[in-house]
C-alpha cells in the first residue's frame, strides 16, 4: 500500500554511479524457507476475521468519538487510536492479494465494503499491482510498480516521499470524486485514469492495463462505491460542518504518512534496475523482528516481515513469526538470512538517510 509519486523521477541518481556485484542466490537458506514453512500456508479464518473486524470496529468507533468530544484531549486521544486502528484494518489489503481463491470466503467483499470504500483504497488498486513487486525478473527494475532506488535519490527526495503520502487524501477525493464521473464521459480520460491513477504504487513510469473479466466486474463496483462515497463525504460538508471531514482527512492523512514511513524502511532501495536473484531482493528487503517494541505497530498485519515475505509470499501474516524463529533457528550463523533483520524505523530511515547525503 505506497503513494504514487511522479515528482520523485526527477531525484534519481546520477548515471555514473558505480555498478554493484550480482548477489548469487544462497541455495541453503532458500532450501531451509521452503522446507521448514511448508505447513505454514493456510490462512486461518479464526485469526483473519476476528482481527479485521475488531480493527475497524475500533477504528470508527474511536473516529467517531475524535468527532463528538468536546475535550480537545479525548478528541486527539481518540484520533490517533483511529488512526492506528484503521491503518492495521487498512493494511489486509496487502493479505488481499496473495490469498489463494476460496481460502477466506467473503473476506475481500467485507474488507472494501468495511474499509477500502470508507478509504477510498479499494482492492482493485493493489491487486495485480502488487504482486508484480514479486515476480521474479521485476523486483527493483523498471517494470516494478512498488519500487524506486531512493537511497540512491537526491536528499529532498526522502522528505518529499512522505509529503505526497500526507495529501493523499486530498488526491483520493480527486481521483474518485472528480475523475471517476468525469472519465465515464470521456474515453479518453478514462484510457489514462485507467493506466497511471488506478494504482497504488510508487514508481511514476508504472502503467497499468485494463482489467479484465471478473476482475473488470470487481474494479466497477469497487470504484463506484469508491465514486460515491467520495461524493458523499465531501457533501457531507452542507449538512455537518467542515469538521467531521477534516478530522477524517487528519485521521486519514496520519495513517498515509505512517504507511509511507513502513514504506521507506521496508526495502535499503539500492537497486539500480537490474534483474534480482531471490537473495538479493530478500538483502535489498527489511525485517524488524522482536524485540523491536514498536514495529508491531508502525508495520502490522506481518509488515515487520517483509524481507522473510519476499522469500515466502504465501506464508499468511499469522505464519510469519514462526517461520522467521524456525529459520533463526536452523540456519548457520553466515547465512544471509541474519543480514536482513534489523532494530528497528529509525536506524534505517537514518541509513537511507545518510546514503542520500552522497547524491548532491
Amino acid at each position: 500500500m505506497t503513494v504514487h509519486d511522479p515528482v520523485l523521477a526527477a531525484a534519481h541518481r546520477t548515471p555514473d554511479a558505480q555498478a554493484r556485484k550480482p548477489i548469487p542466490d544462497d541455495a541453503a537458506m532458500l532450501r531451509a524457507a521452503a522446507e521448514l514453512t511448508r505447513t505454514l500456508s493456510t490462512a486461518n479464518p479464526a485469526i483473519y476475521w476476528p482481527d479485521f473486524l475488531a480493527s475497524a470496529l475500533l477504528g470508527y468507533a474511536a473516529l467517531a468519538g475524535a468527532v463528538l468530544f468536546d475535550s480537545t484531549a479525548l478528541a486527539v486521544i481518540s484520533g490517533l487510536v483511529a488512526m492506528l486502528a484503521l491503518y492495521r484494518a487498512a493494511s489486509f489489503i496487502h493479505e488481499l492479494t496473495h490469498i489463494r481463491e476460496g481460502a477466506l470466503p467473503g473476506f475481500r467483499f467485507a474488507w472494501n465494503l468495511l474499509v477500502g470504500i470508507p478509504l477510498m483504497i479499494p482492492s482493485f488498486m493493489y491487486e495485480e499491482v502488487h504482486t508484480q513487486h514479486h515476480a521474479r525478473t521485476r523486483y527493483g527494475t523498471a517494470n516494478d510498480p512498488e519500487y524506486l532506488p531512493l537511497a540512491l535519490m537526491k536528499p529532498w527526495s526522502l522528505p518529499l516521499f512522505i509529503i505526497v503520502a500526507a495529501l493523499a487524501p486530498i488526491g483520493l477525493i480527486l481521483r474518485f470524486g472528480v475523475l471517476t464521473p468525469l472519465s465515464v464521459l470521456i474515453p479518453s480520460l478514462r484510457q489514462k485514469v485507467v493506466a497511471e491513477f488506478s494504482a497504488l504504487s510508487i514508481n511514476p513510469a508504472y502503467r497499468r492495463r485494463a482489467p479484465e473479466g471478473n476482475f473488470a466486474r470487481q474494479w466497477a463496483w469497487q470504484e463506484a462505491g469508491a465514486c460515491v462515497f467520495a461524493l458523499a463525504l465531501v457533501g457531507s460538508v452542507f449538512a455537518f460542518g467542515w469538521k467531521p471531514l477534516l478530522i477524517y482527512m487528519a485521521v486519514h492523512s496520519g495513517m498515509t504518512v505512517i504507511n509511507q514511513l513502513r514504506t521507506l524502511v521496508a526495502h535499503l532501495w539500492e537497486n539500480e534496475g537490474d534483474a534480482m536473484t531471490v537473495t538479493a531482493q530478500y538483502l535489498d528487503s527489511v525485517n524488524v523482528p522482536p524485540p523491536s517494541p514498536l514495529a508491531a505497530i508502525w508495520a502490522p498485519v506481518g509488515l515487520r516481515y517483509h524481507a522473510l515475505h519476499h522469500l515466502l509470499p504465501s506464508v499468511p501474516y499469522h505464519g510469519l513469526s514462526k517461520a522467521h524463529r524456525r529459520l533463526i533457528a536452523t540456519l548457520e550463523a553466515d547465512s544471509p538470512y541474519h543480514r536482513g533483520n534489523y532494530k528497528g524505523m529509525f536506524p534505517l530511515v537514518g541509513k537511507i538517510a545518510r546514503s542520500t547525503m552522497t547524491r548532491r
